[in-house]
């Protein structure tokens, strides 16, 4: 575009503006050399009008074309501020609501964070707890490892159990026998029974060998060899702890454990009947318990038989008491009795003694002294 002026031209309107003009110079020099200038300037004069309309309208419409696109340009800028306008409102409210929602995210992940933090902790904890029932359990293996250790804890399990389950006077721990041997508990039971006694230290190494045999073979090895020294510790038990005249005709062999208890009832009935036949009851945690409620009772019941010529005694002398104390009610009642009889004596001489002095009272002792010859009467007190 070129502009000249105040009018703008595009360049094909240009060219032809330009081409117009060197081709009305063009016909002026022929006209010119050939003598018809005169002729022709009348249609040149006219050409020239047209070509100045032409110019004019052409640029009449170049100023409403120019009119349109400034227009068209202002609308187009206010389409572009609104548009702007629009998309920065927008762009506000989506940050607001992303600022929200980061906002309400933090705050979320914040929480979940805590509440994590706490699980962790907890989990933190219950792994130290395990960490410490391991380590329980490890010194426990420690312990049953040890013959003299498991032991030791099998005597603690029975002490307690023995201690809770009767009266501190009623049992001996560690109680040493006529035969020099030391039995683990001793219980006083009266005759009979007798005494008896309890001993805790099981063979426990056998057990766990067949627990952890892998072949068949072992398997069988590791039996053969739990039978046997549970036979041996029966044997042994049977022997130190039961003696004529001093304990009663049988003892007691404590398991500290439940598993082992019932491993040999359900697998092992004849090394149970043969402690029947040795007079050695085997007993658990929980057996031991109930055998121990019903040793107690027998106590009880022994001890109220000692205490039964004791009580006639004192039925006796609470019987003389209740006599002597009715002889002495009867005694009260008869001197109640007689009071009450002295009483009424009493009533009755003192109404006798009113109506007399109402009597005396209502004399008239001045017609008694006018009468000379009169003898005046002496009263005289009575009895009664």
């Amino acid at each position: 575009m070129i502009t000249i002026g105040d009018i703008t031209l595009n360049p094909p309107e240009l060219a032809m503006i330009l081409a117009a003009a060197l081709g009305l110079l063009i016909l002026l020099a022929i006209l010119r050399r050939t003598g018809q200038a005169a002729r022709a300037n009348e249609p040149v004069i006219y050409q020239m009008d047209q070509l100045d309309r032409a110019v004019q309208s052409l640029a009449a419409g170049q100023q409403q074309l120019t009119g349109g696109l400034t227009h068209v340009s202002e609308a187009q800028a206010a389409s572009q501020a609104q548009m702007l306008q629009l998309m920065e409102q927008r762009l506000q409210t989506v940050t607001q609501q992303m600022n929200e929602n980061l906002h309400g995210s933090a705050r979320r992940t914040a929480q979940s964070l805590g509440e994590l933090q706490q699980r962790l902790q907890t989990i933190d904890k219950a792994q130290e707890n395990i960490t410490k029932l391991s380590g329980d359990v490890l010194s426990l293996q420690d312990i049953l490892s040890n013959k003299q250790t498991r032991g030791a804890f099998g005597e603690i399990q029975l002490n307690d159990i023995v201690t809770k389950a009767l009266p501190a006077d009623s049992f001996t721990l560690q109680a040493t026998l006529s035969n020099g041997k030391r039995a683990d508990c001793l219980i006083h039971l009266p005759n009979p029974p007798g005494p008896i006694a309890i001993d805790s230290k099981f063979p426990l190494e056998p057990y766990e060998a067949m627990m952890a045999s892998q072949t068949e073979g072992a398997l069988k090895q590791a039996i053969q060899l739990f039978k046997t020294a549970v036979r041996k510790h029966i044997t042994d038990i049977s022997e130190k702890y039961i003696l004529d005249g001093e304990t009663a005709d049988g003892a007691l062999m404590f398991l500290p454990s439940e598993a082992i208890y019932a491993e040999l009832h359900a697998k092992f009935p004849d090394l149970v009947q043969q402690g029947f036949a040795a007079r050695v009851w085997i007993v658990s945690p929980t057996t031991c318990m109930a055998t121990l409620n019903t040793m107690r009772a027998i106590l009880k019941d022994a001890r109220m038989r000692e205490q039964a010529g004791a009580i006639r005694k004192e039925l006796a002398l609470l019987y003389a008491d209740v006599d002597r104390l009715g002889t002495r009610v009867d005694n009260l009642d008869r001197h109640f009795g007689q009071a009450a009889k002295d009483i009424a004596d009493i009533k009755i001489s003192a109404d006798k003694a009113g109506r007399r002095a109402r009597r005396l009272d209502n004399f008239d002792f001045e017609e008694l002294a006018a009468d000379e010859g009169a003898q005046v009467v002496t009263l005289q007190p009575r009895d009664g």
